[in-house]
């Protein structure tokens, strides 16, 4: 079983005895195939082919972004029968065994569940023992940060001086965590989230390898929903797969995920915009009905105001998160009559909602408080210009009164001593 499992996930055949996630099965095999870090995949293969690799690595980043399947290539890179190499070959016992997870000299080890001193010590003794078959034995710990101090100080001389047939590979989502000490001896990648489109084209994919069917749009809010993360649209797409028996509609997508339908949160963003705030309770009412999540709607208002502060400020529209390329010019057209400094502060309103709701039961009436207060802000512009106005029109009445010819003289007439 564990043989066809691994067959499985280098081939992305399914089977009915034991099916294997989209995201076990579509993990990237060589760095040709790793999505959004060609950087990271350029300077590993520049160190192999230059003979430059180093004994101790760190791989930084949000969560499925490639770390570990990067590092289980690059070990597929150092212990290939045919390596080093930037290609290795896929089908020898060291690349299967890899790839699997089940190789005996390169070992995966959870950060989280092996924190202690005594399993660091464990492992240095281990270190010492040189690989049974391979070139390497090599170590990649995922979610270092999680390691004690006293774990990390028993590493440290290991992880300086270590044999020169063992490599170190670590992986973590807060560096930040880790001790400048260990830091200092490793050579860092930072892993960037993945863009969109590139997401987009690799759901695309895996949905003609599925025999599936997706509408574009339906993917693009995927895309855009995993927020960089490859995995998440992997885990996301395997739900909508289930969900929607092989044909993927946006309807689908916002039923399954509880998000209110791009016009839906079109016409509340134009209702706070024009500051009807009974409309705007009207149109979360609807959406609610529809089967939205309340918690859903308002990050999906954050992350359409967030990309109307974007464009209020001048900004190119690829720096756009959540607008596509046909809602830029109605987007513009709200930036430009709200402005930047209304557009902050209703993001900031939006932020306590956001705040306030993981520590609430009455969400939805945070929501519409929040709602309604940004509905309000239009109000308060116009009373901030009256006032200004205002202030403007006395300043200029006073210092037409000062500059008359009597209120001249009399400021400028001589005080009378005593």
């Amino acid at each position: 079983m564990a043989e066809r499992s691994k067959t499985m996930e280098s081939t992305g055949q399914e089977s009915s005895e034991s099916y294997v996630v989209v995201a076990r099965r579509y993990r990237p095999q060589s760095f040709q195939q790793l999505v959004g870090q060609n950087q990271v995949a350029r300077a590993l293969g520049n160190a192999i082919e230059t003979n430059r690799v180093g004994h101790a690595y760190l791989f930084t980043g949000a969560r499925g972004v490639g770390k570990t399947s990067t590092a289980r290539i690059f070990s597929k890179c150092l212990n290939c029968v045919t390596g080093p190499t930037i290609t290795p070959c896929g089908k020898c016992d060291a690349c299967e065994g890899i790839a699997s997870g089940e190789d005996v000299d390169v070992l995966e080890i959870d950060g989280a569940s092996n924190r202690g001193i005594d399993e660091i010590r464990q492992l240095r003794s281990f270190a010492s023992v040189r690989p049974s078959r391979s070139r390497y034995k090599i170590y990649i710990i995922d979610e270092v940060h999680m390691l004690t101090k006293e774990a990390f100080n028993a590493l440290l001389k290991t992880l300086e001086e270590p044999p020169p047939h063992v490599k170190f590979i670590f992986c973590t989502t807060n560096p930040e965590k880790m001790p400048i000490t260990v830091l200092s001896r490793c050579q860092r990648f930072d892993f960037a989230p993945v863009v969109a489109d590139e997401i987009k084209e690799r759901l695309q994919f895996i949905v003609k390898s599925e025999g599936a069917e997706a509408e574009d749009a339906a993917l693009t809010l995927l895309a855009r929903r995993a927020g960089g993360s490859m995995r998440d649209s992997q885990s996301l797409l395997e739900q909508l797969l289930a969900f929607s028996s092989g044909q993927i509609t946006v309807a689908a997508v916002h039923q399954m995920l509880g998000t209110a339908p791009g016009g839906r949160v079109e016409a509340l963003v134009e209702a706070i915009a024009d500051g009807q705030a009974g409309r705007a309770l009207e149109e979360i009412h609807s959406a609610v009905t529809e089967g939205a999540d309340v918690g859903q709607v308002l990050e999906q208002l954050t992350g359409y105001f967030r990309d109307l502060m974007v464009l209020s400020v001048g900004s190119h529209p690829d720096v756009l998160l959540q607008l596509g390329p046909d809602q830029v010019s109605a987007g513009r057209d709200w930036a430009e009559r709200m402005g930047a400094v209304r557009i902050l502060a209703t993001m900031q309103i939006f932020d306590w909602a956001l705040a306030r709701m993981r520590q609430s039961t009455q969400i939805r009436c945070l929501l519409e408080i929040a709602v309604v207060q940004a509905s309000s802000l239009a109000a308060m512009a116009s009373l901030a210009t009256a006032i200004d106005t205002v202030g403007r029109l006395a300043t200029s009445a006073g210092a037409t009164a000062t500059s008359a010819p009597g209120a001249w003289r009399f400021s400028m007439w001589p005080r009378r001593s005593g």
